[in-house]
């Protein structure tokens, strides 16, 4: 069924097409709307009230005690004189009250204070307004308490007790850092025949285990720097070394994929732990379970039981190669750092991630624990970063090392040492970040000016030897530079205002 259209006649329609021009044309938009007055006082008075409204009241206060009567004493002709609470300010019983005169009798007997009651007097009365008000240099605690609250001054830090003044929150200053002597070159290493990737030291300090591009594992001395041990078994390059602190066993993993369970009593391979798609790249223990985790490009971490040899857990969520990672006791207790610019921290219970930090603009390629404090740090070509357990809360960039880091190293006097691939070497302060010494490592002669690049960094047990894994082919050994002091090298440190960055 279909509505029939209402028909109007024209002179209805065209006074509708009126009103709408009317109403179109009605209202100038490029025209500035005009001031309503009560909103714009509504609008001046919570503004006043959110800035000013701790020392609004102390305004007017002051306004009203300047327009007062110098004169304390109250007119006794007044209509209206009264005296409620009489005060006795001399040693009489009397009242002294203006207009009221004293018998004869009263006058003989009165005595006059004498100067040792005067000062008493003195003394125990309470502070003039005025001197009050010539000492005071901003509104008291006391006051902002009074009136609005203890909670309306956040904003103010009282630094005077004794008048509780209050002045703004100074802005914080990074703290002087410690002195650290300066390392330098003790000792250089040859034997490998390829790029030296990883190192390791055993739990009695007396020798270390490096892995190089020419597929062999060697067993140095660590005082005299004599070759102990060569171990041949990988068939490309070796990328990670670690020696069981509870066991005499070693763990390798390389390029081919495998990873390795070396028995040191016997010199020989005894476990193969198979699963990793592609290179391996990393491989840590954990300090007190018989576990260990390895990472590389095929994008996941994986634990291993170090006895049965069985695949525990698959830690899969990077998207790209999983370039190093770290066991602790305490969680979280892995830790990987991927070449998709996060760090993620697992939980190894659930074999799933605890937190993700996304802070890193560029790829990471090693991460230090700090041997003391629950903190630890992560090296990207953009910046050093320090982060606190158990959540990864940022703490702050060491920013400087403009090459590509591929090591972290660090020991217990809080000496962060990054290793670039472009043969840098930056020591850092760990706890205000201040970079107090910078080495460029020299190539073995008959070697390329490339081929300075560092791939591994690592302090000995005792913190004063760092071994350094070169491109040349070669260990370099450093040591504290023991004739130096404050004096002969100072900390050239500036004091300058902290800009915590958040990325």
């Amino acid at each position: 069924m279909v509505e029939e259209v209402t028909k109007h006649s024209v002179h209805t329609l065209v006074f509708r097409s009126l009103k709408r021009t009317h109403d179109m044309f009605l209202s100038d938009h490029d025209k500035a709307v005009g001031k309503d007055g009560t909103s714009d006082t509504v609008k001046r008075n919570c503004k006043a009230r959110d800035e000013y409204g701790p020392v609004m009241n102390l305004v007017e206060e002051s306004r009203l005690e300047r327009h007062q009567p110098t004169n304390a004493y109250p007119d006794p002709h007044q209509p209206d004189f009264q005296i409620d609470n009489p005060v006795v300010l001399g040693i009489h019983p009397y009242p002294s009250v203006p207009g009221v005169e004293l018998s004869a009798d009263t006058m003989a007997q009165l005595r006059g204070p004498s100067d040792a009651g005067i000062q008493d007097v003195t003394r125990a009365l309470p502070p003039a307004q005025a001197k009050l008000e010539a000492e005071r240099t901003a509104a008291s605690v006391a006051d902002i308490h009074r009136h609005h609250g203890p909670e309306r001054s956040m904003a103010l830090v009282a630094v005077d007790k004794t008048k509780g003044a209050l002045v703004p929150r100074k802005a914080p200053t990074m703290p002087k850092p410690q002195w650290h002597s300066p390392w330098k070159l003790h000792r250089v290493i040859s034997g490998h025949h390829g790029w030296v990737r990883c190192l390791d030291f055993e739990p009695g300090n007396q020798w270390f285990v490096t892995g190089s591009n020419d597929r062999v594992i060697k067993i140095w001395d660590l005082a005299s720097g004599r070759l102990k041990l060569s171990l041949t078994g990988h068939i490309s390059t070796v990328r990670g070394v670690v020696v069981s602190p509870r066991q005499p066993y070693l763990f390798s993993c390389g390029e081919d994929k495998q990873v390795k369970c070396w028995d040191l009593e016997y010199n020989k391979v005894i476990r193969h732990y198979h699963g990793h798609l592609s290179a391996c790249y990393a491989i840590d223990l954990h300090p007190t379970i018989d576990v260990l985790v390895t990472c590389g490009r095929d994008a996941s971490a994986r634990v291993w039981d170090m006895r049965t040899k069985a695949n525990i857990h698959t830690l899969s969520g990077h998207t790209n190669t999983v370039a190093d990672v770290k066991c602790q006791a305490t969680e979280p207790q892995i830790i990987t750092g991927s070449h998709d610019c996060t760090i993620r921290l697992w939980d190894l219970v659930a074999g799933k991630t605890r937190a993700t930090l996304t802070n890193h603009k560029k790829s990471i390629r090693s991460i230090v624990l700090h041997p003391k404090l629950y903190m630890f740090a992560s090296a990207s070509p953009d910046n050093i970063k320090q982060w606190k357990f158990p959540d990864g809360n940022f703490l702050q960039n060491l920013s400087g090392h403009n090459a590509i880091v591929n090591t972290l190293a660090l020991n217990q006097d809080g000496v962060l040492v990054s290793g670039a691939d472009n043969g840098t070497l930056h020591f850092w302060d760990w706890r205000t970040g201040y970079n107090f010494q910078r080495i460029h490592s020299a190539v073995q002669p008959g070697s390329l000016d490339s081929e300075s690049g560092i791939y591994a960094a690592k302090f000995d047990l005792s913190g004063t030897r760092l071994l350094n894994c070169e491109a040349d082919k070669t260990i370099k050994i450093y040591k504290e530079d023991e004739s130096a002091s404050e004096e002969t090298h100072p900390v050239n440190w500036k004091p300058e205002i902290i800009k915590k960055k958040k990325y």
